[in-house]
């Protein structure tokens, strides 16, 4: 199992699709009968008895198309898949450093906390540490995370991640169990979230979904493209809707049906409206209005007060692995973000006053 190769640099790249894969396995005709548990350990490389046990449980393993125990027999052709993590590079034991945590929620299952832009969220080169990882090995250093079937220990409790300057909400599993549990929704799409984007003009019609396929771009390793003929990259889906438009920007809603690495800036920079601030995909340039002096100083003023892409992860929801509750979380927008809309609904209405 190998991750897809992701950009090197200070860039944390965002694809929660990228963090899983189906296994599919068709047993051979020869094949005695054997507990799938035991089964699977002998086939899957790099994943323990325990992770393969308590993927079955979660319903991460499913033979010919329905659930099993982990001591069903494994019989000749019989068809199974198997939902696991992607296999992440590692970079040795990972360093606990105190660094604090916006905690929204915890349990004996998991934690959801709210990211801060410019935290990176695991470890990688050029970033050895400094990182939400490293946070939780402190927050939790009497306890062992689970990690990831295929990754080695430096990426403790990790489901998904986000852009380092995206702010927002990520979830954290505590145990083994509800890792695979929350695996197999991220994988089958069935988590709930938004994010709220403010982005250049008004996007027309003011509601609808983007389906274009994104994959890495050709030539600029830090960027991913958009592929309309979709012969090249992954399928991507992404639900809009404009909350509020000011003219020149738009604050936007996005609903993730598929979690591509950079998914909701590619698309909207494919439909014309970059991210406000964007460095990568051309925000960080003005992209409506004229350039007269004074809208121009305002707009300078107005990348200075958020010099990152303007994204936030602002929902998440899932079904709770123990309790089968659906539970859902909110987080506020940052500082930055509500002060840059408040800036531009300033100065519309001062506009539309002359």
């Amino acid at each position: 199992m190998v991750l897809d190769e992701q950009p090197q640099g200070s860039e944390e790249q965002d694809g929660t699709d990228e963090f899983y894969e189906e296994v599919e396995i068709l047993v051979d005709p020869g094949q005695g009968l054997l507990r799938i548990d035991r089964f699977l350990t002998d086939k899957l490389d790099r994943v323990s008895r325990s992770k393969v046990q308590n993927g079955i449980s979660s319903g991460a393993v499913l033979v010919n198309g329905q659930e099993v125990r982990s001591n069903y027999k494994v019989k000749p052709r019989d068809f199974i898949k198997v939902i696991l993590p992607r296999s992440l590079d590692g970079l040795g034991k990972t360093i606990a450093q105190d660094i604090p945590l916006d905690i929204v929620y915890e349990d004996a299952d998991l934690l959801v906390i709210n990211k801060p832009a410019g935290l990176i969220v695991h470890p990688g080169i050029g970033n050895p540490d400094g990182t939400l990882v490293n946070a939780l090995a402190y927050y939790f250093q009497d306890e062992d995370l689970p990690v990831m079937p295929g990754n080695i220990a430096d990426r403790p409790g990790l489901v998904h991640r986000i852009d380092k300057d995206t702010s927002g909400l990520l979830v954290i599993a505590k145990n083994e169990f509800a890792m695979s549990h929350l695996a197999k929704q991220f994988f089958h799409h069935t988590i709930k979230r938004t994010y709220w984007a403010l982005v250049w003009g008004e996007p027309d019609p003011m509601e609808g979904t983007i389906e274009v396929n994104v994959g890495r771009h050709p030539r600029i390793r830090q960027q991913q493209e958009t592929f309309p003929d979709g012969d090249v990259g992954k399928t991507a889906i992404t639900h809009y809707r404009v909350m509020q438009s000011f003219y020149y920007v738009s604050l936007v809603e996005c609903r993730l049906e598929t979690g591509r690495t950079h998914q909701i800036r590619v698309h909207m920079k494919h439909q014309g409206h970059p991210l406000f601030s964007d460095h990568i995909y051309g925000g960080h340039q003005i992209r409506k209005g004229t350039v007269y002096a004074r809208y121009k100083q305002f707009v300078e003023k107005a990348f200075q007060d958020m010099p990152r892409q303007a994204l936030h992860a602002r929902t998440l929801g899932f079904v709770h692995p123990t309790s089968g509750e659906e539970m859902e979380f909110e987080a506020p927008l940052p500082p930055d973000f509500q002060s840059a809309l408040d800036h531009w609904h300033q100065w519309t209405h001062r506009e539309t006053k002359k």
